[in-house]
């Protein structure tokens, strides 16, 4: 096992895949051999490096498939001793008759196969030529740590990544096949910072498809040539979400960075928090559950409304007249929702008496000044045995909705833990409220999603840039939930509103918007860094339509059936050595 203090020179290679297979084997060969030059313990390639991820028919698939005992397999392991490196490539496999997986492939600097990862989330085509792994993918302990692998869609949902982390992988190796500029601006970098470990990512640039089809396929799809092509942002990230190196959105090219392990003792958030260790799997158990037995429940909603997010002079007794006016100019405005900083009107919750006193006056001061509009905000409530800080929504008759903290936060270590997640049924969104630490955890974005919620808001007060900048942004991301976060304005970033792209299910034709890339990510309104009231619109509806291409349900092809280290009893997670 590497020593704590070792550090290890990782490397991603960034180039184009084509449709000949002898061919691509050579642009692997070339690109291990450049990684090589900067003498690294581990090299990761794209996603598909054997052939282009377009098919005529399956017999075609499984033709310009590889097998695990051929010749492109020794080839990679001969390159792999060549540099004395572990080498991480992907490829479709030949299995048994006709069948192929789309699978990464760990080779030892021996030239050793050490493991596969078969890949768990198909999306678009690829559910007609591929089948999904039968059983999660190995953490192989290694001399330079222990190495998990997925691919592409693996990452941008959570399970896979999470599972792979909960299974005590260090390192996090994705192979990508992608076109989607939101892989490298959100669902790579998150995947480290929430599961506190590093990734390393290698995407592809050129053409993602045969050069020939190019034109008429993007006139079929509407999707632009320039779209076609693999988005490049290969990349390097830390476990506190920091991306160390990467690489640009068009050109071939082998990134890399050293990374210490010992890095993953300092993993916590800056109160001390663990957000591993905090988790609370018996909450879990619905994600490894088949989502055939778990309808969506139908809630009324409408097509469109705005939500405010206010941002306060200051903090403590003062900011109360400054919080009442906010929610008086949103709601004058027409915002339906408003939502207000994490406690923002206490500067300590020394005394959790006095806390809960001024948490009854401000839910009366807000109620008062409402109307028809509702109020996010967190409180101290007073609980049998003690305080909880609890996410609350107000209407003209205080609390509509409550919601303790559910998970175990040192700064606030006084605060009792609730024992499920709450929503409301407001007629215009299906609505839930959870504390800024409680929306660092990706399951409960999943439960909530699972149970029809729309509308996701998060009275917040981040400790790490990572929360506001991806955290949030994955929650709503991944799950097509519509959210909106106040937190005030600092090193951590801003409040932001996240509304739902209504164009989303790639392959379909577009009618509000051009085709810009985005998979997944949804409109994003952030705030300036001054105090005021930001408004900007949600559209409930369209969390419906979770389908992001032919196939692929971002929540019900989650890959439930390999998810139950999630809803697991935890285990000690082993630290370097």
């Amino acid at each position: 096992m590497v020593a704590a203090d070792s550090t290890v020179r990782v490397a991603a290679a960034q180039f184009a895949v084509g449709v000949d297979v002898e061919r691509n084997l050579e642009s692997c060969l070339h690109w291990i051999a450049e990684a090589g030059k900067c003498k690294p313990d581990l090299v990761v390639l794209p996603e598909f490096a054997n052939h282009a991820s377009w098919y005529d028919d399956q017999a075609h698939c499984h033709a310009v498939s590889i097998d695990l005992d051929g010749a492109f397999v020794a080839a990679i392991a001969k390159a792999a001793r060549e540099i004395n490196a572990y080498v991480v490539v992907n490829a479709t496999l030949r299995r048994g008759g006709d069948a192929c997986t789309g699978t990464s492939l760990l080779i030892s600097p021996d030239g050793e196969l050490l493991g596969t990862n078969d890949k768990q989330v198909l999306i678009g085509h690829e559910n007609q030529f591929l089948q999904r792994a039968p059983q999660p993918g190995p953490v192989i302990d290694t001399p330079i740590g222990r190495l998990g692998m997925y691919s592409c869609m693996d990452g941008v949902v959570s399970e896979t990544p999470r599972c792979l982390a909960l299974r005590g992988a260090q390192i996090l190796c994705n192979s990508l096949n992608s076109f989607a500029t939101d892989e490298g601006s959100l669902h790579i970098p998150v995947r480290a910072a929430e599961n506190r470990v590093f990734v390393v990512a290698a995407n592809k640039v050129g053409p993602l498809i045969p050069e020939a089809l190019l034109e008429p396929v993007s006139q079929q799809t509407g999707i632009p040539v320039r779209f076609l092509s693999g988005a490049g942002d290969s990349q390097i990230v830390a476990p506190d979400g920091t991306v160390l190196a990467m690489a640009s959105t068009d050109q071939p090219e082998v990134i890399w960075a050293d990374i210490n392990l010992a890095d993953l003792e300092l993993a916590t958030r800056p109160d001390g928090t663990d957000l591993m260790a905090s988790r609370r799997a018996e909450l879990y158990g619905p994600i490894a559950e088949d989502p055939a037995t778990q309808l969506i429940p139908a809630a009324s909603c409408a097509e469109q409304l705005d939500v405010s997010v206010v941002q306060l002079p200051g903090v403590g007794p003062g900011a109360v007249d400054a919080a009442v006016d906010g929610v008086r100019q949103a709601v004058a405005a027409g915002a339906s929702y408003v939502v207000l900083p994490e406690l923002f009107f206490l500067t300590s919750t020394s005394d959790l008496a006095a806390a809960s006193r001024k948490s009854a006056e401000v839910i009366e001061a807000l109620s008062a000044v409402c109307g028809d509009a509702r109020v996010a905000l967190s409180v101290v409530e007073s609980m049998a045995g003690g305080h909880a800080l609890t996410a609350v929504l107000l209407g003209r008759n205080g609390i509509a909705l409550r919601q303790p903290l559910l998970h175990a936060s040192a700064r606030h270590g006084w605060s009792q833990l609730g024992d499920g997640l709450e929503t409301l049924d407001c007629g215009d969104a299906h609505v839930a409220v959870l504390t800024g630490d409680d929306a660092l955890y990706p399951e409960l974005g999943r439960l909530l999603a699972m149970r029809g919620v729309n509308l996701l808001l998060v009275p917040a007060a981040p400790l790490e840039a990572w929360e506001v900048r991806t955290g949030l942004v994955e929650r709503a991301a991944e799950n097509r939930i519509n959210l909106a976060a106040a937190c005030q304005p600092g090193d951590c970033g801003t409040s932001l509103v996240a509304g739902l792209q209504r164009d989303f299910t790639v392959m379909t034709p577009w009618q509000e918007r051009p085709f810009d890339g985005l998979l997944s990510q949804p409109e994003l309104t952030r705030a300036p860094r001054h105090p005021g009231v930001f408004t900007a619109p949600v559209y409930p509806a369209c969390a419906s339509n979770k389908i992001v291409s032919l196939g692929t349900d971002l929540v019900a092809g989650r890959a439930w059936w390999l998810s139950g280290a999630i809803a697991a009893a935890p285990q000690p997670m082993r630290r370097p050595e």
